[in-house]
Formats: structure tokens, C-alpha cells, sequence
């Protein structure tokens, strides 16, 4: 089994800056070979630095890429700005000239708006899957109660559980854990590996237990992180304080 590669960095902004430079060559050299990229996001402050430092890449056809993003909540308003699809077009989408950006819809009949999003992931394959571990150990949003290794589908409703939630608290993006959604989209794990290539950025000391468990524990659904042990060609990039639990 391969590996992940793992790469740490003194701080946030070092970690942002060595994570975009890999991706941007990555989306170069693939658009060298091929006619589009087409890429999936996360959208959590973790990818912060790494995206911004992504916009500032040059030389890359950006027309030629095609956006997808992991997951987001079910239950508010379209216009809401804690809406992962939102956060993604303020700090990303909106400032590049993209192919197309296809922002998950999670109003009306949720389980149509999975079908429809899958349908729409299964056009063509993956290249590239930027993301995050959260502090439960999870990817997108398979939290540990739901994550699921062998899942057949390729996106899902889930219930969040509360590391989850107040995680989404103390991040900053939402003021008291009531105010979080209970419920969201999210792509399966499959479907997140099914990515030809993957980056994984997480700073900070909140993550620093999780990233041991990633990388140290028996791969399985208790941790889902652990399930990037099992990709051909995924790059982790820590700072110190999500390091820390390493040495």
C-alpha cells in the first residue's frame, strides 16, 4: 500500500504556499495532455492560505477548468454566506474564470439534488480533489457514525454529529452550535478517492490528534482520514502544530 506523502511546514502560510504551487503545476501539467481539469474543493478555513495562494498562480488556463465542491448544509437559504458553495465563490469561484462551477443545491427534494450532483460528477473522471481532515477524523462531511468505505453511492445525505458541529462553532463560521445544521450533502468517501490525485491541507493544533489518527491508526470508518492510506497519490501538508502529535 502506498503512503501518502506527508510535508510539514513551519506555519499556515508556508503550508498554503508549498500546497498551491503543487496543485497549480499539477493543473498545468494536466492541461498540457489533456483538454480540461476537472477538480473538487473543500470549503473550510483550513484552505484558506492554500487557496488564496492558488489565485495568485500564473500561467494556468483557468477556462479550462471545471469546479465541484464536497458537500454542504441542508436547510439554509441559498443566499446564506456559511454555505459551503458560497464560502467557495467568495474565496475562490468568483475570482478565477472557471470552465464551469457546479455548486451543490440542497433545497427541495434532497435526495433528487444527490442524484443530480453524482450524475453530474460521473460525466467524466476526477483529476484533482483538494481537501481537509476535520477534527473527528473525517473527509467532506463522513463523519465517523456515517462514513462508509464501501459506500455504492457517490453523494448522500448524512446527519452531522457534534464534533462535527461544534467544530463548525469554534472554526468561527457559525455563533453557537444550534445555529449549525444538523443535516448535509456530502460526496461518499468512494467518490472523494475515486480523485486521480489528491492534496490534503490541515493546519492548526485543533487538528493535531486527528492527523495522528489518520496516519497512525488501523485504517477504518472510527477515523475516515484513514482512508487516504489507501489512495496511489495523495500529498498531506501540516504545519507544526497539527505535526505535533507525529514526533
Amino acid at each position: 500500500m502506498t503512503q501518502p506523502t506527508v510535508r510539514i511546514f513551519p506555519d499556515r502560510a508556508s503550508l498554503g504556499h508549498a500546497a498551491a504551487t503543487d496543485i497549480a503545476t499539477e493543473i498545468r501539467e494536466r492541461l498540457a495532455a489533456q483538454d480540461t481539469v476537472r477538480m473538487i474543493f473543500a470549503a473550510a478555513p483550513s484552505q484558506q492560505e492554500t487557496l488564496d495562494a492558488l489565485v495568485t498562480e500564473v500561467g494556468i488556463a483557468w477556462e479550462r477548468v471545471i469546479a465541484f465542491h464536497m458537500d454542504d448544509y441542508i436547510g439554509l437559504p441559498d443566499d446564506h454566506p456559511q454555505r459551503f458553495g458560497n464560502w467557495l465563490r467568495r474565496t475562490l469561484f468568483d475570482r478565477l474564470p472557471f470552465k464551469d462551477v457546479h455548486l451543490m443545491r440542497t433545497d427541495g427534494d434532497v435526495q433528487q439534488r444527490a442524484e443530480e450532483y453524482a450524475a453530474l460528477l460521473d460525466e467524466a473522471p476526477i483529476d484533482i480533489c483538494c481537501l481537509g481532515i476535520g477534527v473527528n477524523g473525517h473527509i467532506a462531511f463522513n463523519d465517523p457514525p456515517v462514513a462508509d468505505f464501501d459506500d455504492p453511492l457517490s453523494v448522500k445525505v448524512v446527519e452531522l454529529d457534534e464534533v462535527c458541529r461544534q467544530q463548525q462553532v469554534d472554526d468561527g463560521c457559525f455563533p453557537t452550535l444550534e445555529d449549525v445544521p444538523r443535516t448535509a450533502l456530502t460526496l461518499t468517501v468512494p467518490r472523494l478517492l475515486r480523485a486521480e490525485r489528491l492534496f490534503c491541507m490541515v493546519p492548526g493544533a485543533a487538528k493535531a490528534t486527528a492527523v495522528r489518527r489518520a496516519l497512525r491508526d488501523p485504517i477504518g470508518e472510527e477515523c475516515p482520514a484513514t482512508a487516504l492510506r489507501t489512495h496511489p497519490a495523495c500529498t498531506i501538508y501540516l504545519d507544526q502544530e497539527s505535526a505535533r502529535e507525529l514526533s
